[in-house]
Order: structure tokens, then C-alpha cells, then sequence
């Protein structure tokens, strides 16, 4: 081991004040560790500024809504966090019914304005490996513009993702989205990064989230995300929603504008093909 670096087991010791007797001395993020007295925990390192005390803030304010379960955090500092390690099962109609009316209750949580970083949270934050500023707003159509869209328009055409000209159609999007976006709402507490990928199905039938990007938003968002790489048994989690909740009517066909957003990010990380998917959602938009 390099002199001076800490791994995953040494981390999750020092941040829990309990000895390690398995797992933690690969490198790899996130890495399983089994404290003294067998409790497996997750260790994860954040290497970009600021990227821990985002995720953490994340999790505790969604903990706070008292509504989707989170995993507990356990320690952390600016590098690392120690969360607990949530049993996984299969998923099933019943925990999907379930995490639909949940998810209902977190938006319902709300937030003081779209853009909102969580309580502590830093207003650089990220979504996945990109960043994303969480810079209030009041008018989602014009903040969703700004924030969520047209920065990620920019980054793709710097990395040579998207082709200038290809800029103008979601230029033109934003120009619309007063017309798009359907009757205003106020803001909801968002995961903001609600792929699959982030949704535990808990061995004990209930779900768990991880990795959030949260922030105040449309509620509308977390949903087009759901559907955007697919979900297990998701029409169950939307009738959930539904019934607890039902969203504004038209919802499904702004799935597209909401979907913008992550199809932006995914095109500034990793490359032509979800600038092509964002081309085509926007596309989808616009002819609505």
C-alpha cells in the first residue's frame, strides 16, 4: 500500500470508531466492509470537491421527508462515507405499489424553491460524475432552462458531442417550455438522478434509494427518469403515484422535456449516442 493513502477499510474504522475484520483492502469505490460485531457497511470516496457533503446532504434531507427509505449514513468526512449495506432481493409488484405512493410522499415533502440544494448541502454539487449547480429559482420553465438544460447543451458542444446547428433545437425547447411544461406546481424534494441503477429492491420487500442528486424540482422529473432506462414492474410504481398523487394531467406526454436533462448529462459524460437520444426527445417535445 502506498504510504500515506487510506483505503476503504481504514476509512470505514476510522469514521465508524469500529474495527474492520473483513472486506476494505481493495482500492475499488464503492467497496463492501464488515465491521466488528458483523455489520457490512458500504464505503464510497468522492475525489471531486465537495462531491461527499453533496451526497450525504442528499441523503439526510430525503431521510427527512420520512417517506423513501434511505440507506442510514454512518460516518463520513470530505473523501469518504460509510453508509449501511441494504440486502437486495428480487423485485415484486407489492414493493413496487409501495415505492410509487413513497415517492409520491418525498416530492409532497416539497422544497422552498426549484434549484434548492439541501439543508448543508453545496450549491456545486453533481449528478453522476457531472456537475450540477443547484442555484434557486422560482419560474421552473425558466430555471429548468438555465440550470438543467442549456449548461449541458454547452458542455456537449465543447467535448464535440453535439454539433453547433444541433444547439438550436433545444434553444428552441427552452423558448417553449412555458407552453410545455403543463399547469405550474411548486417545487418537490427530488431524488434527481432516479435511474434503475439507483433503486435498491430491499431483501425486506421495501425499496431503498442511493446516489442522489437532490434538489427542489418538478416532480415530473424524477418520473421521466424512471422511464428513461427502463424499471422493474414500473407501471406498478406509477399506479402507486397515481393513487397517491396523481400528476397533472398531460403528464406523460412531457416525459420527453423532463427527460432532457439526464439524456444532456449522459451526452456530456459519455458521448454521440445519448446526444442523439436528446436530439430526439427534443424533437418529441417540440412536435407536442
Amino acid at each position: 500500500m502506498t504510504k500515506g493513502y487510506e483505503g476503504p477499510g481504514e476509512a470505514a474504522a476510522r469514521l465508524t470508531g469500529r474495527p474492520v475484520v473483513a472486506g476494505g483492502t481493495a482500492s475499488g469505490s464503492p467497496a463492501e466492509v464488515t465491521l466488528a460485531g458483523g455489520t457490512p457497511v458500504m464505503v464510497k470516496r468522492g475525489d471531486a470537491p465537495g462531491a461527499v457533503r453533496a451526497e450525504v446532504a442528499g441523503l439526510r434531507w430525503l431521510a427527512a421527508a420520512d417517506a423513501v427509505r434511505v440507506p442510514e449514513v454512518l460516518g463520513h468526512d470530505e473523501l469518504w462515507m460509510v453508509t449501511e449495506r441494504v440486502p437486495t432481493g428480487p423485485a415484486d409488484p407489492g414493493a413496487a405499489m409501495r415505492f410509487g405512493q413513497a415517492l409520491a410522499a418525498l416530492h409532497a415533502a416539497g422544497a422552498p424553491r426549484f434549484g434548492t440544494p439541501p439543508p448543508d448541502g453545496p450549491e456545486d454539487a453533481y449528478i453522476g460524475l457531472a456537475p450540477m449547480r443547484n442555484v434557486p429559482g422560482t419560474d421552473w420553465p425558466a430555471w429548468y432552462a438555465e440550470h438543467r438544460v442549456l449548461p449541458y447543451v454547452r458542455g456537449a458542444v465543447d467535448r464535440g458531442t453535439l454539433r453547433p446547428a444541433e444547439a438550436t433545437v433545444f434553444e428552441r425547447v427552452c423558448e417553449r417550455l412555458p407552453d410545455l411544461a403543463g399547469p405550474a406546481e411548486p417545487p418537490a424534494r427530488l431524488h434527481g438522478d432516479l435511474w434503475n441503477g439507483n433503486v435498491l429492491w430491499g431483501a425486506d420487500g421495501v425499496v431503498r434509494l442511493i446516489d442522489p442528486a437532490a434538489h427542489g424540482g418538478h416532480r415530473e422529473t424524477d418520473l421521466a427518469m424512471l422511464r428513461l432506462f427502463g424499471c422493474p414492474h414500473l407501471e406498478r410504481v406509477l399506479a402507486g403515484y397515481e393513487e397517491a398523487a396523481p400528476p397533472a394531467e398531460g403528464w406523460r406526454e412531457r416525459v420527453a422535456v423532463h427527460q432532457l436533462f439526464p439524456l444532456l448529462v449522459h451526452a456530456v459524460l459519455f458521448g454521440r449516442g445519448y446526444a442523439e437520444r436528446a436530439l430526439e426527445a427534443a424533437r418529441d417535445a417540440l412536435a407536442r
